[in-house]
């Protein structure tokens, strides 16, 4: 039976923390334990009075801001009574008050496994910020939801650095939190004091559902592990003006767009034999975000092989399929602002590369798109060998 991060710190406190160690915490609301207890009240019933300050990643605490580029702001925990500072706002780094008179900054935040995904990026700063203040991190570590066996992708080129991608990782990077903070010690030069809290029962090889633990919406656009499954390539359609599934009650699985017929996305799609997926036809309405009130001409993603589905190659075969359909018909690449970013394209900054971009619109068969950047690949899959603790 799986056991996070979180329970192994209740069951043993004293092995992790001191009394009288000042701690911070940085959660949100799916950073519960195997009783649904939220990490805030788990740590805060071990620790007492030493928890003097929460931290909140993208979206909130709570997970309750809805969309993209929507910042929260610092407030009050109004259970303890004790600041909680928001790393999507004013700042995305802590700073240097913010931590001041802590010991030890407790992360517990449960990733998804996908590079555009913020919160290993607040980790990273956090790391950054608590080696310049000398705070140690003590990670809680859980599981990749999406698998930790296998890893997709071509690696982020430098130019399109930012905060949906901070460092070179492919878009599955197939590692969790504890073993990322691993990686950005020893082959990305952060210097800090971390330790991981470990796993136990983990196995790499295994998804969400057979973890047997109760999936909490992680935020508030991957409601449930199907939206999880499908992100690492669907998520594309952020770079795009196309639906990618926001406003409706199947975010990131459902995709379409005002153009064409319906049902000619999903033929598509379908014809392409792509491994541990199929499409199914879905007009859909968006309440909000993109073509909000308008019904679009759609599909859903159905995932019937978790272990053979791959979701990168599955999201650039669907961006080259809408550009070959429908580039005349309106369909585009979004212009920026996006993510923090004024003057990079946003597809850029998702894909990692312009030129894989320009090979979408050329039409480059389903092979070449997957073997895009290999060589950069096998080079992390080296490195991240030499990180991982399961």
């Amino acid at each position: 039976m799986l056991s996070v991060g979180l329970e192994y710190l209740r069951e043993e406190p004293r092995r992790f923390i001191m009394e009288g160690e000042r701690l911070g915490l940085l959660y949100n609301a799916a950073s519960v334990d195997a009783r649904l207890l939220l990490s805030r009240d788990v740590v805060s019933e071990v620790a007492g009075d030493d928890l003097y300050t929460l931290f909140g990643p993208q979206h909130g605490v709570s997970s309750d801001v809805q969309d993209n580029m929507v910042e929260t702001d610092h407030a009050v925990d109004p259970r303890l009574d004790i600041p909680c500072y928001s790393l999507y706002g004013e700042t995305r780094k802590p700073t240097p008050e913010m931590l001041e008179g802590l010991d030890t900054i407790i992360v517990d935040l449960q990733d998804v496994g996908t590079r555009v995904y913020t919160y290993i990026w607040t980790l990273r700063l956090l790391m950054e910020a608590c080696g310049e203040a000398g705070v140690k991190v003590l990670i809680l570590d859980r599981p990749n939801p999406i698998g930790g066996a296998k890893v997709e992708g071509s690696l982020l080129e430098q130019e399109f650095l930012s905060f949906v991608g901070m460092e070179p990782i492919p878009m599955r990077h197939g590692m969790t939190i504890g073993e990322l903070a691993i990686w950005f010690l020893r082959c990305r030069g952060v210097e800090c004091s971390v330790e991981v809290v470990p796993l136990r029962g983990y196995r790499r090889d295994k998804f969400w559902r057979e973890f047997g633990r109760e999936w909490v919406l992680t935020s508030p656009n991957l409601p449930t592990f199907d939206s999880a499954s499908v992100y690492p390539g669907t998520v594309l359609l952020e770079g795009t003006n196309a639906s990618e599934g926001r406003g409706t009650t199947r975010p990131f699985e459902l995709v379409g767009g005002p153009w064409g017929q319906s049902g000619d996305l999903a033929k598509v799609m379908e014809g392409q034999g792509l491994p541990g997926v199929r499409f199914r036809p879905h007009d859909f309405q968006p309440t909000f975000q993109k073509w909000g009130g308008v019904t679009v001409n759609g599909m859903q993603l159905h995932v019937t092989n978790p272990v053979e589905f791959s979701p990168w190659l599955t999201g650039l075969v669907l961006l080259r399929e809408l550009w070959g359909l429908y580039k005349d018909a309106g369909f585009w690449w979004n212009e920026p602002p996006y993510e923090y970013e004024e003057d990079m394209l946003p597809i850029h900054m998702l894909l990692g590369s312009s030129s894989l971009r320009e090979m979408i619109e050329a039409g480059a068969p389903n092979g070449e798109l997957n073997e895009f950047g290999r060589e950069g690949l096998l080079s992390f899959m080296e490195e991240r060998a030499e990180c991982l603790i399961y």
